[in-house]
């Protein structure tokens, strides 16, 4: 069996090894040299003192070894000291003298501790007391000393990483100032103070540790990989509860009776039952993770992980769109379950574009005038929803949207910048993990924010280029057809024109000619609609709506189910192109006509809001979900029914209403049907002039009357 002795210098040896090596990397710098060699001293001393441990005498290497670590100790504090005074000479000078006179006095202990050692004689011991002890016992003193005195000199700013400092070193010589004293009083080391002596010094490294991380002045650079420390963690915490489990299984069998050993079986499976959900647990983890930043490293994060993981999260070629992927990465990185991106659109409103993990409706759109939206451009701030309860003067106690109040949970708004410009802004749930947002938090998320502003504005920009090129292959299409037309139209010109020498069938010629001018005419109509489609778009005039609205029905009526109209307001007038108008409100229709079984119902209504005209086409058909309104519905070149359409209705309708200065709404709900919104301002020439029609009685039932009331 080992002696106690063996065990406690070999661990004291070990850890000041570590220190020692710890020390050696990084920079030059005095004080750390210093440390070192004091480290390497005790690691000397105790190597030594653990070989000769296994006996009962104290052999005189050791006895020199622990005055040369004493020694480098007294060195490393009187280097500490000096270095307080302003001028570096002086305290070089200081410092100098200082460790010579101590050099002095050790070299004098040391020749006293051979001369005894080798004559055998008491030649120290006088009046019954054994001077030699003594001496040690000073020496102990002393280094007490020179601990107070340098934490008594250190500026109280400074005290935070000293004071580990002074307890280690001074746990050092306390424990040596009690050895040695009842060694004085009982005239003999004490075999049981001795041997726990090197457990002592073990203990001590640790404080030397944390002394060194908060000093940077130390410089030590040495990096630790928060994964490893992590793993480390969790191992060592379920090896220490693996063996307290086995523990109380080992009791539960003593004392279990007859039951005993399949009481322990059921126990010990328990408890790994118990440790495998721990580990499986996303929110044990986390909170692991987090005590683990907080407690042993200077920075929450490990910036250079956090941002190769979510780089890797953006181009990483999964099934979820980008969009999603932006929150998901942010998320992560605060270990928050859900969230969702706002991005905003060419009118400038900002609207929710992707979700995870949560559901947020299509329809919670923000206006950029919102107080909190322009507060988040112009301070770029991350806002923490529940500092703005608690502090609502830190946000200049502005309202919270009610959009950002539809999302379960929410906790942090992230705005995303590219520039100087805000884009979007991700809404993100509440950690489980996560009890304090400080401003690692805060400017990492900021970060991020930026990267991912930066990807999705080069996503929606290849994707505007990628239009730009399938408009331009249209329009080179377009081309090549009239192209095609003008050298039908010259062939057929052509013949026309000698018919006459034909005269001798005057019957074939006539029929000839009446044939050849009508498909000339055909083929003209239809290359003047092709080349005149810019210029017909320009010639405006003041389109009455209601009119039009039954000009569209009437020509759709063919299709079923036939459209109705509702015009709850006469007399409005938008300034249009009447035939391109009619146009978009007839695909409009068209396409709620496809979606919808003949026994539905389509409905063209008219109503005004505020200076607001809306035309409203509600159908009882198929409805759309989210993602397609989404990302497809208003897609160019993008359709559903093969062959037969082209997919640039719906933009085109888009495009028109928003040269008016309106835009487009979509409700649709799957199975249920789709309402299909145009507003836009009214002609400010017949702005006053709208006539209302509101139904008076329950409901929408046939039994209402009827009132025309003039607008102001």
């Amino acid at each position: 069996m080992l002696n106690i002795g063996v065990v406690g210098y070999s661990a004291g040896a070990v850890s000041f090894l570590v220190l020692a090596v710890v020390l050696l990397m990084g920079q030059y710098r005095q004080r750390k040299q210093l440390l070192s060699l004091a480290a390497a001293a005790s690691v000397v001393w105790m190597a030594v003192a653990a070989y000769h441990s296994s006996g009962q005498r104290f052999l005189l290497s050791t006895q020199l070894l622990e005055l040369l670590r004493d020694y480098a100790w007294f060195a490393f504090l009187i280097g500490l000291i000096t270095t307080a005074y302003e001028e570096k000479e002086a305290g070089r000078r200081r410092f100098r003298s200082l460790v010579v006179f101590t050099g002095a006095g050790i070299l004098c202990l040391a020749s006293f501790t051979v001369y005894r050692y080798f004559s055998g004689r008491p030649f120290l011991a006088v009046m019954g007391m054994d001077w030699l002890l003594a001496a040690y016992l000073a020496v102990a003193v002393f280094g007490m000393v020179l601990v107070e005195q340098l934490y008594r000199n250190t500026r109280s700013d400074a005290r935070r990483a000293f004071k580990y400092l002074c307890l280690a070193v001074g746990g050092i010589f306390a424990y040596d100032f009690y050895l040695y004293s009842d060694a004085l009083l009982f005239q003999r080391i004490s075999p049981e103070l001795w041997g726990a002596r090197g457990f002592i010094n073990a203990l001590v490294v640790p404080l030397l540790a944390v002394a060194i991380v908060r000093d940077p002045r130390w410089s030590v650079d040495i990096f630790i990989s928060r994964r490893i420390v992590f793993h480390t963690t969790a191992l060592l915490g379920a090896g220490f509860y693996m063996l307290a489990m086995g523990l109380g299984g080992y009791y539960v069998k003593q004392y279990g009776g007859s039951w005993g050993a399949v009481a322990q079986v059921i126990f010990l499976f328990g408890a790994v039952m118990v440790l495998a959900v721990l580990f499986l647990s996303e929110q044990a983890r986390a909170r692991l993770r987090v005590f683990i930043n907080k407690h042993f490293f200077h920075y929450k994060y490990d910036y250079r992980d956090e941002w190769l993981k979510f780089i890797g999260i953006l181009s990483s070629s999964r099934s979820d769109k980008l969009c999603e992927r932006v929150v998901r990465g942010m998320a992560e990185i605060i270990s928050s379950r859900s969230g969702a991106l706002w991005w905003r659109g060419e009118n400038g409103w900002f609207e929710p574009v992707a979700a995870w993990q949560v559901e947020v409706p299509t329809d919670a759109r923000i206006s950029p005038e919102t107080g909190l939206i322009r507060f988040m451009a112009e301070r770029e701030w991350v806002v923490n929803l529940e500092e703005m309860q608690r502090h609502p003067g830190m946000y200049e106690n502005l309202p919270l949207p009610s959009e950002i109040l539809r999302v379960p949970k929410a906790w942090l708004i992230v705005p995303l910048f590219l520039h100087d410009q805000m884009l979007g802004f991700v809404v993100l749930d509440r950690s489980p993990a996560q009890y304090h947002f400080n401003w690692e938090d805060c400017d990492l998320l900021k970060t991020v924010g930026r990267e991912a502003a930066s990807h999705l504005a080069e996503l929606e920009a290849s994707r505007a280029l990628a239009e730009a090129r399938q408009f331009e292959t249209y329009n080179r299409l377009s081309t090549y057809v009239v192209h095609d037309l003008k050298n039908l139209i010259g062939q057929l010109s052509l013949v026309v024109s000698n018919a006459a020498r034909h005269k001798h069938n005057p019957e074939f010629m006539e029929d000839a000619i009446r044939t050849v001018e009508h498909s000339v005419e055909k083929m003209n109509a239809l290359l003047t609609h092709l080349r005149s489609g810019e210029v017909a778009e320009q010639k405006t005039e003041q389109v009455d709506l209601c009119e039009l609205l039954h000009e569209v029905a009437r020509t759709m009526a063919s299709g079923r189910p036939a459209p109705t109209v509702d015009c709850q307001a006469t007399g409005i007038f938008a300034r249009a192109n009447r035939e391109r108008f009619a146009a978009v409100i007839g695909h409009v229709v068209r396409n709620a006509q496809d979606a919808t079984p003949d026994d539905g119902k389509v409905i063209i209504r008219l109503f005004r809001q505020e200076d607001e005209a809306v035309i409203e086409v509600q159908d009882t058909g198929c409805g759309m979900d989210a993602e397609f309104i989404r990302e497809r519905l208003f897609r160019p070149f993008d359709t559903t029914k093969g062959k037969s359409g082209m997919g640039v209705g719906a933009h085109e309708a888009r495009e028109f209403i928003r040269a008016l200065g309106g835009d487009v709404e979509v409700v649709s709900r799957l199975g249920e049907g789709t309402s299909f919104r145009m507003r836009f301002p009214i002609s400010g020439e017949q702005r006053n002039a709208v006539k209302l029609r509101v139904v008076e009685g329950s409901g929408h039932s046939d039994d209402g009357r009827i009132k025309e009331i003039a607008g102001r």
